[in-house]
């Protein structure tokens, strides 16, 4: 019988093909770090906080670093805002576009007088904190501290399948190692050292508290001591805890440390903290937490971290989805499945929380911190593809939460439903942008999500928890739908920016890529009231019905109705190619052309200019292909040599020197793969795959 049972076991492997070998994958791409790189920061985080270190495994040389991936510290709940001593509102940053009859006011940057400053003032705060820096006070034997020149010897390695970071290094020929991770659970990190350099009490433990900016991007690294802030320390139990508080004035939180070997009283200057302990020790672990004052706190040990942090990066690898493609013997598909191991890992820890990150995540402020909605889709879909919907619905907490805000924006707009917008704070508030107050590719990400959802759990429960989100946000699509009695059909604009963030808001309408979204997240609406049995809501689909075609000239589709020279002009053909977007984020609507689309991709392909883009448009692209069946094209967009291609060696795609990581990069990188493996409604599996490749997958799911 025994035999029996081996016999059939091996015969269901044979049919369905062995399970990947997950630890292997994944620690083919362990991260080895063996010199001082500014772009090779290294992070550890449970994806509501996370932790940035360099080459000491702790904060040690931020300012050296803050040109490059900056040693940050951030979380979800860690925001700041300066007094708002002028009362700035809103309504004083309004311009008022005339769009088809209607005064439609929005929320823009002005360049000077009290419309300026009030849109200054509330585009920078809120702003999201850099908590602060811990970091190691490294001496020299003749008391003098190291700089990163005097490092030798570095070996750094990020095991991505504990998430645990160890490194080494010598100075002036004595040695120490840094084992590095983070609580899944809670915003701590827990460290373990040991080595000659400790023994010999060379080695300190340096907490900075940097004041925050307003400025555009903040690394963490403002030290001023002149800044409104302030540091207190109390200690507990002879010398093993403490409680560090920063006092911002306005907001205050704390920092929990507790040392596996008794400390000095520190020693403090303003707003930094140097600890060193009692007694010589051979190894010295530590634990740190940041967190607001009322949260309570619970003691453990570097130890229980570590196993707590193991066991759960253990539970993330072995669950949701995974590719190998080790049999490949292409050398791109190892780069692709480096790029895949390692954005799986970063989108684990810096997107994975209660709202959208920002598009630089935990580690560095763009934007003052806040997050961006059209870059929602690129840092959310990938989770459910990836088999791991409830990441995703992490994220649509944002949208539950923020609704009222949403509809008080369509409102004062004129419109139904709710309107959501592109750069925005935690509380749902719209941020003046000159660019963000007119884009609308936003607006149906939620339908798209909450479908997406929906095929992970197809219960009423889902229908309960979304319906409303799902019907207001086409309430305000149907709205802002304006039918031209001249043209006799539905446009949208004017007053809109494409995603191709190239054309004048006064003068455009009916961008290719929004019209074919507007189509697909309407139906898609339509498909949950029947659902929901409400029957199909007519004023839908009176607006589907007489929506516009997708412009195009000749054979190939422009990238807005309102730009006839879409192809002619060099300005616009640059930034994203976002005509493609309509075949390739979302399916084929009823009004898309196929070989039209076809052509317009080989007329891109060709002409664009790559040098002027982002990272999300190459994975985009790649999509696109892969719905047209061109898997090489696929594969090809996909490993681009553009600079703001690149991945990093810690996997951070890399734009320009003002952004040096860009997470909607990796997300994209993961919704290219899923789709090109698993592949979409109706296709086969590896679709974007050439066939010469042998590429495994399993648990990702088919995109719509």
């Amino acid at each position: 019988m025994k035999r029996l049972s081996l016999v059939f076991l091996m015969l269901v492997q044979v049919a369905y093909g062995q399970k990947i070998n997950r630890k292997s994958v994944v620690d083919r791409h362990k991260v080895k770090v063996s010199e001082v790189d500014t772009l090779g920061s290294l992070s550890v985080g449970n994806g509501r906080f996370a932790f940035t270190v360099d080459v000491t495994g702790l904060q040690t040389f931020p300012e050296y670093y803050h040109n490059g991936i900056p040693l940050g510290t951030q979380s979800e709940w860690g925001w700041h805002a300066w007094p708002n001593k002028e009362h700035y509102k809103i309504e004083e940053t309004i311009r008022t576009v005339k769009a088809n009859g209607r005064e439609v006011p929005y929320a823009v940057q002005w360049k000077e007088g009290r419309a300026k400053a009030a849109a200054d003032f509330l585009r920078q705060n809120p702003h999201r904190l850099q908590l602060g820096n811990i970091g190691l006070e490294l001496l020299k034997s003749d008391g003098s501290v190291a700089q990163p020149a005097d490092l030798k010897n570095i070996r750094q390695q990020l095991d991505l399948w504990t998430g645990v970071i160890t490194s080494y290094f010598e100075l002036e020929g004595k040695n120490l190692e840094v084992e590095t991770l983070s609580s899944q659970i809670t915003d701590k990190i827990a460290v373990k050292m040991k080595g000659s350099l400790l023994a010999s009490k060379q080695v300190k433990l340096r907490v900075r508290f940097p004041y925050p900016t307003d400025l555009f991007l903040d690394d963490g690294v403002n030290y001023n001591p002149k800044a409104d802030h302030s540091t207190s320390a109390a200690w507990k139990l002879a010398g093993h805890s403490a409680v560090i508080t920063h006092d911002l004035r306005t907001f205050s939180y704390d920092l929990h440390l507790e040392s596996g070997v008794a400390l000095k009283n520190p020693e403090q200057k303003q707003n930094e903290l140097i600890y060193e302990p009692v007694a010589a020790a051979s190894v010295w672990s530590f634990t740190a937490e940041f967190a607001t004052k009322e949260k309570k706190i619970s003691k453990t040990s570097f130890e229980q971290v570590k196993a707590e942090s193991v066991a759960r990066w253990a539970g993330f690898w072995n669950s949701g989805g995974m590719v190998d493609f080790g049999k490949v013997a292409d050398p791109r598909g190892k780069e692709i499945e480096r790029r895949m191991i390692l954005s799986l890992y970063l989108t684990k820890i810096q997107c994975a929380g209660d709202m959208p990150p920002q598009e630089t995540g935990l580690t560095q402020n763009s934007w003052f911190g806040k997050p961006h909605l059209e870059m929602a889709w690129w840092h959310g879909v990938h989770f459910a593809q990836w088999g791991r919907p409830e990441i995703l619905e992490n994220q649509m907490k944002f949208y539950l939460k923020t609704i009222g805000e949403a509809r008080i924006i369509a409102q004062r707009q004129g419109f139904e439903g709710v309107r959501w917008q592109k750069m925005t704070d935690p509380d749902g508030k719209e941020a003046p942008s000159s660019v963000g107050a007119y884009l609308i590719w936003q607006q149906p990400h939620p339908i798209y999500f909450a479908e997406l959802i929906y095929r992970a759990k197809p219960n009423a429960a889902t229908i309960e928890k979304y319906r409303n989100m799902v019907y207001e946000t086409a309430d305000f699509m149907a709205s802002y739908a304006y039918f031209d009695p001249e043209l006799k059909r539905n446009i949208l604009g004017r007053g809109v920016i494409a995603a191709q963030e190239r054309f004048n808001p006064d003068e455009t309408f009916n961008p290719t890529y929004e019209l074919a979204y507007w189509h697909y997240a309407l139906e898609t609406a339509q498909q949950w009231r029947i659902r929901d049995k409400k029957g199909r809501n007519k004023q839908w689909d009176e607006v589907m019905n007489q929506l516009s075609p997708l412009p195009k000239l000749g054979n190939v589709y422009l990238a807005a109705e309102s730009a006839p020279d879409s192809y002619t002009r060099p300005a616009y053909m640059t930034d994203h190619p976002s005509v493609l977007c309509a075949l390739g984020m979302i399916p084929a609507t009823k009004n898309m052309e196929t070989e039209v689309m076809n052509n317009t991709f080989e007329k891109i392909w060709t002409d664009w200019d790559w040098d002027d883009t982002w990272g999300w448009d190459f994975p985009m692209v790649a999509m696109t292909a892969t719905r047209l069946k061109k898997p090489e094209k696929a594969v090809e967009a996909l490993l681009m040599p553009i600079r703001t291609n690149n991945f990093l060696i810690n996997g951070h795609n890399y734009q320009d020197k003002r952004l040096r990581l860009y997470l909607p990069a990796n997300g994209g990188v993961l919704s290219a793969i899923a789709l090109m493996t698993v592949g979409f409604d109706g296709s086969g599996t590896n679709p974007g795959i050439p066939k010469n490749w042998e590429v495994k997958s399993e648990g990702l799911k088919k995109m719509p």
